[in-house]
């Protein structure tokens, strides 16, 4: 029996599990944990879809596109229930008309998976997802043979979990509520030996009522960490406000900072693109630790990188191994994600949805692909985009951009006037900035103008923390469909 099964044989005897949400992005990882540890597991949703879909039928787990109350005729000993499920849900109210155990995705991991590990967590409104793919990489690459979770597909391993058995496991700290019945962020159950804070900017709105109540919720965090541990913090204090230093200031533990200013424990300096990614030199305590080339484009992604090293290195990783996982890291699912080049127009794909993050983005595609000509187009999707509080500060984001465009609100209908974002202020604000600029309803329209008015060397970066309506396939159909028809001049 592996370590895995092990662990969940000890926090618990349950055998049959069936997951209430189970095509969530973390949802189907923690379904693959539990079946590869030796449960059973079914699972429902209103619709799954890959990469989900995908893992679900390799894994052999069966599972329901529908949410309905006889899916629990065959009672299970528990049930996890994801955290976009609410009262109402059929399955959730036969759940607790029955008074069947059940667990939310954090006190799963907690209770089954985390025992015995040393729990490395990376938490931060920025740049988690693929600080935690890199950390992963790193462990593996060393031999660690780790177990993690991540909030995307690490295209290394392919997928977005690893239960490598080895003493650590390294998760992605989610500050997003945890169930209905438990208001609290994820991370608070995670328990961290280690801690990156990669960054603290006011996001998820809708849970979090102002900054101050949401970074709150980090230095909590960090006040977890045990005197044995370690807060790993972005320290450029001009470049990431003092919010995350203030939060180091709960630790308990020894603290280190990274950055590209000269105070900070770890330093990066010499830094320059390097083809499709980036080259750099660092030192640690004054002294040189290294050479890197990084496989991921952006100064952002060099962050990342030192903040996964510090922790690497402080668990006993060698500089040459964390070299060797950095030049081959393959990053994560629609992190600058190519999806094809035709007539000479660059379709990729980006999950970024806050200001930051989109200027971050905007910036590494021009380091990556200089000298073209840059659309940016963007869907207000997160719960924080589609409100007013970003009308200000994603102009000049967006406005980074040669060209851009905006989608409608996902899900308008859910917001009041007095707080749902206006795209077309956003572009009139950035057509101020001296950017063409233009909203468009549906994802077919954005499809349609694009491919009229794309040329031979464009790049048109789109964003989105959804599918975007599959714009970024419509896009590719529509310029194929429009390679394909001759123009009156070559016909001629």
């Amino acid at each position: 029996m592996s370590d895995a099964k092990v662990n969940g044989a000890r926090a618990m005897a349950t055998k049959r599990v069936h997951v209430i949400g189970i095509g969530g992005s973390a949802m189907a990882p923690l379904a693959g944990m539990l079946r590869e540890s030796g449960y059973a597991v079914t699972g429902s949703d209103s619709g799954v879809y890959p990469p989900a879909s995908t893992l679900l039928e390799k894994l052999g787990i069966p599972y329901f596109d529908a949410f309905d109350a006889a899916h629990l005729a065959d009672t299970p000993d528990l049930v996890v229930v994801g955290n976009v499920i609410a009262r109402g849900n059929p399955e959730l109210e036969e759940v607790l008309d029955r008074k069947i155990p059940y667990r939310s995705l954090p006190e799963m991991l907690e209770e089954v998976f985390l025992p015995g590990r040393h729990s490395i967590v990376v938490s931060g409104t920025h740049g988690k997802t693929t600080t935690t793919a890199m950390l992963a990489w790193i462990f593996e690459t060393a031999g660690r043979k780790p177990n993690f979770l991540v909030g995307g597909v690490a295209e290394n391993f392919g997928k977005s979990y690893g239960l490598g058995g080895g003493p650590d496991f390294i998760l992605e700290g989610d500050e997003y509520e945890t169930a209905f019945w438990d208001r609290g962020p994820k991370f608070f159950h995670y328990h961290p030996d280690d801690l990156i804070v990669t960054s603290l900017e006011y996001d998820h709105a809708d849970i979090y009522p102002d900054f101050a109540t949401y970074e709150l919720a980090f230095q909590r965090l960090v006040n977890l960490v045990p005197r044995r541990g370690r807060v790993v913090v972005w320290g450029d204090t001009e470049a990431s406000g003092p919010a995350p230093r203030r939060a180091a200031g709960k630790a308990y533990c020894a603290v280190e900072t990274y950055g590209f200013e000269a105070g900070n424990d770890w330093v990066a300096t010499e830094v320059a693109s390097h083809g499709d990614g980036m080259q750099f030199v660092v030192s640690h305590g004054g002294a040189r630790f290294g050479e890197f080339i990084l496989a991921a484009t952006g100064r952002h992604n060099v962050l990342n990188a030192m903040a996964a090293m510090a922790v690497a290195h402080g668990r006993g990783i060698a500089p040459d191994a964390i070299a060797a996982a950095l030049k081959t890291f393959r990053s994560v699912k629609r992190r600058m994600d190519v999806k094809g080049e035709i007539g000479g127009v660059l379709v990729v794909d980006d999950f970024a949805h806050h200001p930051t993050a989109v200027q971050a983005t905007i910036e590494a595609a021009r380091g990556r692909w200089p000298g073209r000509r840059l659309w940016a187009v963007l869907e207000p999707r997160s719960n924080s985009m589609r409100r007013k509080i970003f009308e200000e500060t994603l102009p000049k984001a967006l406005a980074l951009a040669d060209r851009v465009v905006l989608g409608g609100v996902f899900r308008a209908q859910q917001l009041g006037d007095e707080n749902r974002m206006k795209p077309e202020a956003v572009a009139e604000s950035v057509r101020a900035l001296g950017k063409d600029a233009r909203v468009l309803g549906s994802a077919a329209e954005i499809a349609e103008f694009i491919a009229s008015e794309a040329v031979s060397g464009d790049v048109v970066l789109v964003m989105s923390n959804g599918s975007f309506d599959g714009l970024c396939e419509k896009l590719v159909k529509t310029l194929e469909s429009k390679a394909a028809v001759p123009s009156e001049a070559s016909g001629r």
